[in-house]
């Protein structure tokens, strides 16, 4: 089975718990969410499933959260002679007023990772709705699509929004560009059904995290270059350009990324079987044309949308340096950039409810044209920072 190559003793633990009678699975993930916030930090876990928090992270935002437990004991009962997929184990349920059409297919193929899930408010507050389209992150090796429902749903259910979760091809399968090509491909199958569904083709937003922070900022930086274009599904006859980019701690200079890690950090971005070389097809710095042509900054244009950044400045995995290069890339040739540093946060970690705050207006200005610039800050991070409260 996919991805239960993890070890996944925390699901193990989870999940034959209530076979001797201890807690269920959702009880189990209450006691161990020490702080009460929802989610549980590498410091919560049992520390013999510790060495498997990155895979059970699906969306790498640096916690567990409820849902990416329940998906890790879902599959791990499936697995399981005769298993049967608890309740528990369903994809979250939308917020009410919420309608999801799950599992779309975009690229006119049988595959399906290939698929995107739409999310439209029942009650849409007046005229085309604009999208928010959200790429999930995992080293583009990890992730689905399933996740990215939770980041969008909020503002569907707001009324104003249409939401979109991506899912795109991982590195056990297919190497760049064919991950961007996905991703344009979804953004004009977007496009080319807007009318019939209610959206506003003019007023598309894509939202990532790390690897799909990465995938966000390629969207935006090469709206303008054919050869990350693709020829993906029917859709070839419109645009896959977008409004605007909201980059959660994505790389986008794959060349400078080991140069720029601190000692301790979490990956050999250079070594020969780092993500991002599993992502060109072999270690970066045999392969810095493929690199290049992979790092959002080397696609930078006058003609790019505007830009925002959120980024911890302790980040272990993707340096904080990677959204600073690109931030002023941007600005330099003229672009909208804003660039909102998380003081001690980590790799998604400790970073605070104003963040999600920030994002919300960044995208009400956007795409509403409501007022507000957002300005380049530095926000504290949650409660002593990686170790801390997390949050989006």
């Amino acid at each position: 089975m996919r991805g239960m190559g993890l070890g996944c003793v925390l699901a193990v633990v989870a999940l034959a718990a209530p076979l001797r009678g201890q807690p269920s699975p959702e009880e189990f993930f209450k006691r161990l969410d020490a702080n009460g916030d929802g989610k549980l930090s590498r410091e919560e876990i049992p520390e013999r499933a510790r060495q498997n928090f990155e895979r059970m992270d699906r969306d790498k935002d640096g916690s567990i959260s409820r849902e990416e437990h329940e998906e890790v004991a879902r599959r791990f009962r499936e697995a399981a002679p005769g298993g049967k997929r608890p309740e528990g184990g369903r994809p979250p349920a939308m917020p009410p007023g919420v309608k999801l059409e799950a599992d779309i297919p975009y690229a006119g193929t049988d595959n399906p990772r290939q698929r995107l899930d739409l999310l439209v408010p029942e009650a849409p507050k007046g005229g085309k709705l604009p999208v928010v389209v959200f790429i999930h992150g995992g080293g583009w090796q990890n992730g689905d699509k399933t996740g990215g429902r939770r980041q969008v749903a909020d503002l569907v259910a707001s009324g104003e929004f249409a939401g979109v979760s991506v899912g795109y091809r991982l590195t056990d399968e297919a190497q760049f560009p064919q991950q961007i090509y996905d991703c344009k491909a979804a953004i004009r199958w977007i496009r080319a059904n807007a009318e019939k569904r209610g959206l506003d083709p003019d007023k598309i937003a894509v939202w990532g995290s790390s690897a799909g922070g990465h995938l966000v900022s390629l969207l935006g930086t090469s709206g303008d270059v054919k050869e990350l274009e693709g020829e993906l599904g029917p859709n070839n006859g419109a645009s896959s350009r977008v409004s605007c980019v909201v980059n959660f701690y994505g790389p986008s200079e794959l060349l400078t990324m080991g140069a720029q890690s601190k000692p301790g950090g979490r990956i050999s971005h250079d070594a020969p079987d780092s993500p991002e070389a599993k992502l060109v097809g072999g270690a970066l710095q045999e392969n810095k044309e493929k690199a290049k042509a992979a790092s959002p900054i080397t696609h930078v244009s006058k003609d790019d949308p505007p830009f925002l950044h959120i980024h911890g400045d302790a980040d272990p995995v993707v340096p904080y340096a990677q959204s600073e290069a690109l931030h002023e890339a941007l600005k330099k040739v003229g672009v909208a950039s804003a660039l909102v540093t998380v003081e001690g946060g980590g790799h998604g970690q400790g970073f605070p409810p104003e963040t999600r705050e920030i994002v919300t207006r960044f995208l009400r200005h956007q795409l509403r044209g409501e007022a507000g610039e957002t300005p380049d800050q530095k926000i504290a991070a949650a409660q002593g920072g990686p170790g801390g409260k997390r949050g989006k």
